[in-house]
């Protein structure tokens, strides 16, 4: 279909996008809430913030050392079957949970037996999390034409972060109001709505030139790819350690416990209040493009993510605090809609599972790592005091890579986006 100059709805006049931005809200609007519920459910039981960096290396650990298996297997499968087979395999994840959060086996088994099925659940979700990335990636690109790439990651990642939004405010209200256990049940049904959805779409052809290529030589290809491109490079690393530093969320059952006090009502407002800002942000960006300057604008996103993660960490007020953490998504949207558009602009079709499982080890990996990170530094200094850190050593490293790396720094993707028309 023809694209309309400076059209918003690009995207969106193409079915079988609107069919993957669906299944997409399911997924994400059920991992969401399996997140937050989870992260809940283990401080309910430890009472100990450490507890809850655990989980975040549980899935990591996987996550990381299977990214680049995942990518070259991405680039060698149709893509369409290899979601189908990820999502599946979720729903037995989601299963899992419900079935252990039960009256019976709660009252049956031991907090730790819990506890330990639970991380082991976590870490079997890292595993299939490697893979959901690159595969979500490269269907995209297979579903859209590239001259609106840049429109299709904007509705893209708005879609994630409108779900984000929901599942985190659902999951809030429905801890409160049905229990773990059934706002658990919730999220299996989401996961399975999402497999029937994806039935929808067609399976799409194999662009990789090579297939069966030996894994070690697709893997360098890939990596050397990420490393040779500064743009990429630059990009991934910045937005990796920003989120490793700034994981604040990671930590927000336990300000919404024990520092504001606001319970479990209030942890849902909190965990919603960054995906808010990066939606209304991300829906802004649909209409005025942000690909003029696009690395500096990325450098003063994160900046202004880093003095907001600082601004919640010193806030005992509770409204203070949403805004900050309402303002870190608005800079976080604006910083995901840069990377996804580079990402996209950039990427030979032939590399999209690798390029994705690099990015995935950089920047995905990261919010597990931070969230671990966040858990440990909290249980060395305290709470408070490992936000006020984390914010504070994004903003250093911010600034170090603005001083030092010219090509981010000079990035605009105007012409890239151009030459696709």
């Amino acid at each position: 279909m023809k694209k309309l100059k400076n059209d918003p709805y690009a995207a969106l006049r193409i079915k079988e996008f609107n069919i993957f931005l669906l299944l997409r809200f399911a997924l994400v609007f059920g991992w969401s809430m399996q997140f937050i519920i989870i992260e809940w459910e283990v401080y309910h039981i430890t009472k100990d913030p450490w507890s809850i960096g655990l989980i975040g290396l549980m899935e990591i650990i996987p996550a990381f050392t299977m990214a680049l298996f995942a990518g070259h297997i991405v680039d060698q499968k149709e893509k369409r079957n290899l979601l189908m087979v990820c999502i599946s395999l979720f729903s037995l994840i989601s299963l899992g949970l419900f079935l252990i959060t039960t009256p019976q086996i709660s009252n049956q088994w031991s907090k730790n037996s819990i506890l330990y099925s639970i991380y082991g659940l976590v870490f079997f979700g890292g595993i299939l999390r490697s893979f959901f990335g690159p595969t979500i990636f490269s269907l995209v690109a297979l579903i859209v034409p590239k001259n609106i790439y840049p429109n299709a990651a904007t509705w893209n990642s708005s879609t994630w972060q409108v779900a984000s939004v929901l599942g985190s405010a659902l999951a809030g209200f429905s801890i409160k109001f049905i229990g773990v256990h059934w706002s658990l049940c919730i999220v299996f049904s989401l996961v399975i709505f999402s497999l029937f959805v994806l039935f929808f779409i067609k399976k799409k052809p194999i662009l990789n030139p090579k297939i069966g290529e030996p894994m070690l030589e697709s893997l360098k290809q890939g990596v050397k790819f990420v490393f040779k491109t500064k743009a990429i490079l630059g990009a991934i690393t910045l937005d990796m350690v920003a989120v490793l530093f700034g994981g604040a969320v990671a930590l927000l059952a336990v300000f919404a416990e024990d520092i504001l006090k606001v319970g479990a009502e209030g942890f849902g407002i909190l965990r919603a209040a960054p995906a808010i800002g990066a939606s209304i942000t991300m829906l802004f960006t649909a209409y005025i493009p942000i690909s003029k300057n696009a690395g500096l604008k990325l450098l003063a996103a994160i900046f202004g993510f880093g003095v907001c993660i600082i601004t919640f960490g010193l806030s005992s007020v509770f409204w203070i605090s949403v805004v900050a953490l309402f303002f870190s998504g608005v800079t976080d949207g604006v910083s995901m809609v840069i990377r996804q558009t580079i990402l996209q602009v950039k990427t030979p079709d032939e590399m999209r599972g690798r390029v994705s499982s690099v990015n995935s080890m950089f920047v995905g990996s990261s919010n597990e790592l931070g969230a671990f990170e966040s858990g440990l530094t909290a249980k060395l200094m305290g709470t408070a005091k490992a936000v006020v850190f984390g914010g504070t050593m994004t903003l250093i490293i911010v600034i170090a890579v603005a001083l030092k790396n010219k090509t981010l720094r000079n990035l605009d993707l105007t012409k890239d986006i151009k030459a696709l028309q």
